[in-house]
């Protein structure tokens, strides 16, 4: 009898405990995919989710959440700044752009951020737009291709804001019902429908700075800010503001690079916790290898026996169970590398709803033959302490056993 047919035969002998060993391995491999998946989607947002906008001036406070409201639109901003440090900051010489932005709104859960058309020029280039154009009157916005597709809105459409973060549109939904909402009598017109720009700005609506002044009914000098992004014209610019406006005590001017890089480390103490519950999953996955390859020697014992009586070697046993652990461990890894894929992209959406992350499903990349090699190194581990018990033996007494 060939290797093959005989390791195979076995496998299908025991069927159903051959197919959970398949099961543990896929779904552990497939965690370990998606993990990869959305960490690399991290990294990726968080190099391109500031584009050429190294400064960041807001209220002081925290500046990781500076950047994740002003870039990532997530959580909540530091607070406002007076709108006249918008002008001191443009009279600066190493200054090159630099532009005002609102928020506070939202649109059935969807912010709606306040900023000068031209951001768009600076920071993505002259990119067509999916449909129409963009805004330049109050009360004109352009959607988000990811807001656009899950509000299914069109150019001519029409709809009103409501106030608060996106975290807080359930808890102030049940606080107003049946209450006025001042927003209802300012209606937005949809202009345009933004290119997929692959960035959290595909999940956000924008309009005119002006459009908080205008809902809220607020007087000129009662203008403030959320923030402004702003490109230098050279490094010393950052250093430069601070000194000009960190003074005022309310303002406070970061680097985005560093304010990013603290997110990811953030990020990253998380996925430790993450990479000990992927090392119990693994520890699992090789318990379950282990258990059903020693079953396996126990039931074929006398089998094995009367192999080596017939002539077959002591080499022949042992690689039919190493073949058998491998055989497991590698159609695990196979269909949990397709589920891991399979698995990002149907959760691609909500993640990219939920935390701004925009992973790619079916992105391949060098951790996929560590995987791979980790995956069937553990298969061959577990397979060979049932190896090693066979081959010791000898034939009479694997037969008599």
């Amino acid at each position: 009898m060939s290797l093959l047919r005989y390791l195979f035969k076995n496998l299908l002998h025991r069927k159903y405990l051959s197919l959970l060993t398949i099961v543990s391995v896929s779904a552990t491999v497939a965690f370990i995919i998606l993990l990869t998946l959305s960490k690399a989607g991290v990294e990726q947002g968080a190099e391109k989710g500031y584009g050429p906008f190294d400064l960041v001036i807001g209220a002081a406070g925290s500046e990781s959440q500076l950047v994740l409201n002003t870039f990532y639109h997530v959580g909540a901003p530091t607070g406002n700044i007076p709108g006249e440090t918008l002008e001191k900051v443009r009279e600066n010489n190493s200054v090159e752009k630099a532009y005002a932005l609102t928020t506070g709104d939202h649109y059935n859960e969807y912010p709606i951020v306040g900023i000068d058309p031209q951001y768009f020029m600076t920071r993505y280039g002259d990119q067509p737009m999916t449909e129409g154009h963009l805004y330049g009157l109050t009360g004109e916005v352009v959607i988000g291709a990811y807001a656009a597709k899950m509000l299914h809105v069109q150019v001519g459409d029409t709809f009103s804001g409501a106030h608060g973060l996106v975290e807080e549109v359930h808890l102030e939904e049940e606080e107003n019902h049946g209450e006025h909402d001042e927003h209802e009598g300012f209606v937005y017109t949809v202009k345009g429908i933004l290119p997929r720009l692959n960035t959290p700005d595909d999940r956000a609506i924008f309009t005119t700075v002006d459009y908080a002044w205008a809902v809220h009914g607020e007087a000129a000098e009662d203008r403030d800010i959320t923030a402004i992004l702003v490109k230098p014209a050279t490094l010393q610019a950052g250093q430069d503001l601070r000194s000009l406006l960190e003074g005022e005590g309310r303002v406070q001017v970061i680097y985005t690079s560093k304010a990013v890089a603290d997110v990811v480390n953030l990020v990253d103490k998380g996925s430790e916790l993450l990479g000990i519950v992927t090392a119990l999953c693994i520890l699992l996955a090789a318990v379950s290898i282990l258990l059903s390859l020693i079953a396996a020697a126990g039931e074929r014992t006398k089998d094995a026996g009367l192999l080596r009586l017939l002539g077959k070697t002591r080499g022949y046993i042992v690689m039919a169970m190493l073949g058998e652990g491998l055989v497991l461990t590698g159609a695990g890894l196979v269909f949990g590398i397709a589920a891991g894929h399979v698995g990002g992209y149907f959760l691609r959406d909500a993640l990219f709803q939920y935390a701004g992350i925009q992973i790619s499903p079916f992105l391949v990349s060098g951790d996929h033959a560590l995987i791979a090699a980790g995956t069937l190194a553990i298969g061959i581990a577990a397979a060979l302490l049932p190896a090693v018990r066979m081959y010791r033996l000898d034939p009479l007494a694997l037969f008599k056993a």
